[in-house]
């Protein structure tokens, strides 16, 4: 199911776990890392597919995740010839796609690779939420790029103080970057000892 410009619609997810990072797969057979994608089907909504996709690439049913957000549009990208099916050539262009970030619920150990006869998967990890682009394809990075970015203002805040981090909290960004004032942000001082 093709659109008039030749881009097929299609969904990617990115999954959070409890930690702010994503779940990243790799393609089967293949040294590729990526998010969960894939096709809308005639007549399902984006959220349908979504689900869908979700159970058959990476085991997960709808009560293991809650949606925190989707793109406002779609965001395209085109495929070169050298990945197009030849029967294709043509009238495909790409792909246009909804995002959904989701927050994982249930555990790790519900997500299933094996989930359905065709795993897209052979393994997985978690990764940081600002992902290495460099990893992906090339040809989709810029949307992965524009999904990663419209999405970051809905990641769930915490604070790595409290958790007894040192580091950076909120899915690894500086707190001016994850729009935290820096005076929020500074760590309280005790008042020094005066000379008496």
């Amino acid at each position: 199911m093709l659109d008039r410009d030749g881009f097929r619609p299609n969904v990617g997810i990115i999954l959070l776990n409890q930690k702010n990072q994503v779940f990243w797969g790799k393609r089967i057979r293949t040294h590729s890392w990526q998010f969960p994608q894939g096709g809308i089907d005639r007549g399902e909504t984006p959220e349908q597919a979504m689900y869908r996709e979700l159970h058959e690439e990476v085991g997960l049913q709808p009560e293991h995740v809650a949606i925190m957000a989707r793109t406002r549009d779609w965001l395209r990208y085109e495929v070169p010839q050298r990945y197009i099916r030849r029967d294709a050539r043509g009238h495909y262009k790409g792909q246009k796609q909804i995002w959904f970030l989701l927050q994982l619920t249930g555990f790790d150990w519900n997500l299933n690779l094996r989930a359905t006869d065709h795993p897209e998967f052979d393994a997985w990890r978690w990764n940081d939420y600002w992902v290495p682009l460099d990893a992906v394809v090339d040809f989709k990075r810029g949307v992965y790029h524009d999904a990663l970015t419209e999405l970051s203002r809905y990641l769930p805040r915490f604070d790595s103080r409290a958790r007894g981090d040192p580091g950076r909290g909120d899915a690894g960004r500086q707190p001016e970057e994850a729009g935290i004032p820096e005076s929020e942000n500074a760590p309280v001082q005790e008042p020094k000892a005066r000379d008496s």
